[in-house]
């Protein structure tokens, strides 16, 4: 399968198309490490100049810095030029205490307080701050963001889904309606969210980050059987598992946003010795194959420098031969039946 980050690829039963190849932008939000003003529009640009034309991004990457570098970039070009996603679910507001204000998770982004809210005004509010800090007065479609029990406690949780299916899901039809955007989906981090809080509500996508990946298939046979089963297209926000897939194991890797685990160090380690193997690098396995699910229509790693971005676009286009995805079956280190870039 020879791919190309123009190919595109449509969204479910609507009329938004996207390129296979996008821009996931939490890493400009500053999530593992400070990155300069002038080296996150060296980024951008980077991936403008290589073809990119489709931008994910969300209030909560920084605290609204990711949403405003990037729009800071595409506001200058031609709005028809290109397509951007972002998320709804969170509202930023000014903390109590500026000067004491802690922003973790994130290392650097910016000091504003998150709210979830899920109900009819807060996705609208959402929508909205939104297009205030992109600077631009339209998006192509929201994603409702982590609606999953990592980040609410067990209550909340309830109340939550609660809000979206009796009064959130009616704001994303109006929009959707009247044209403001072209589909809609749901954020998944979790196998377990993909199987049980998606499937709650009728979604044109859902964009999922950890459970499928060349290093998890978990839910090849639930989640992602439902999605294709419902013509739910299927966007792959964490094609590198949010770092090891593209720094390789080494003991700082990332995997799941934190520490890699050993478990995942030692499957990543067997997955490198296939790719010395048939001379294939780790990024060209991890970026092409969940473009092989019939259901996956994109696929959005992150950057922080010019030359990821290059080495992201050369690994895509990477030939791989056949005999790699075999190996890799027959040694137990992907689902025997997942589907492959050689079957296309």
């Amino acid at each position: 399968m020879t791919l190309a980050i123009s190919d595109r690829r449509t969204v479910g039963k609507t009329s938004l198309d996207l390129p296979i190849f996008g821009f996931g932008s939490a890493h400009i939000g500053e999530l593992y490490a400070k990155v300069a003003e002038e080296e996150s529009r060296a980024t951008l640009q980077a991936a403008w100049d290589a073809g990119v034309r489709y931008y994910d991004t969300a209030a909560w990457y920084g605290r609204g810095l990711s949403e405003h570098r990037l729009g800071g970039f595409l506001r200058t070009l031609a709005r028809e030029s290109f397509q951007i996603t972002t998320k709804v679910g969170r509202t930023l507001h000014r903390p109590q205490n500026p000067a004491t204000f802690d922003r973790a998770p994130w290392v650097g982004g910016l000091n504003f307080e998150v709210r979830f809210d899920y109900s009819y005004d807060g996705i609208m509010r959402s929508y909205e701050q939104a297009l205030q800090r992109l600077a631009l007065d339209t998006v192509d479609a929201l994603v409702i963001h982590d609606l999953d029990s990592a980040y609410h406690a067990p209550d909340d949780f309830v109340a939550r889904q609660k809000d979206l299916v009796a009064t959130g899901m009616k704001a994303l039809e109006e929009l959707k309606a009247s044209g403001d955007i072209k589909a809609y989906g749901m954020g998944i981090n979790t196998t377990e969210a993909l199987e049980t809080v998606a499937p709650q509500v009728d979604l044109d996508f859902a964009l999922v980050a950890m459970p499928y990946t060349l290093i998890d298939q978990d839910s090849l046979h639930g989640g992602m059987a439902d999605c294709l089963k419902k013509n739910t297209s299927v966007i792959i926000g964490a094609p590198f598992a949010s770092g090891i897939l593209a720094t390789g194991s080494k003991s700082d890797s990332k995997y799941g946003y934190a520490a890699a685990p050993e478990a995942v160090q030692a499957k990543v380690r067997g997955i490198e010795a296939v790719c010395e193997a048939h001379n294939v690098s780790l990024q060209s396995a991890a970026l092409q194959f969940p473009l092989a699910h019939p259901a996956v229509v994109s696929i959005i790693p992150g950057a922080t420098r010019p030359e990821e971005i290059n080495q992201n676009v050369a690994s895509l286009q990477a030939a791989i031969p056949a005999s790699f995805w075999s190996d890799l079956k027959s040694e137990g280190l992907i689902v025997a039946d997942a589907p492959t870039p050689d079957q296309d």
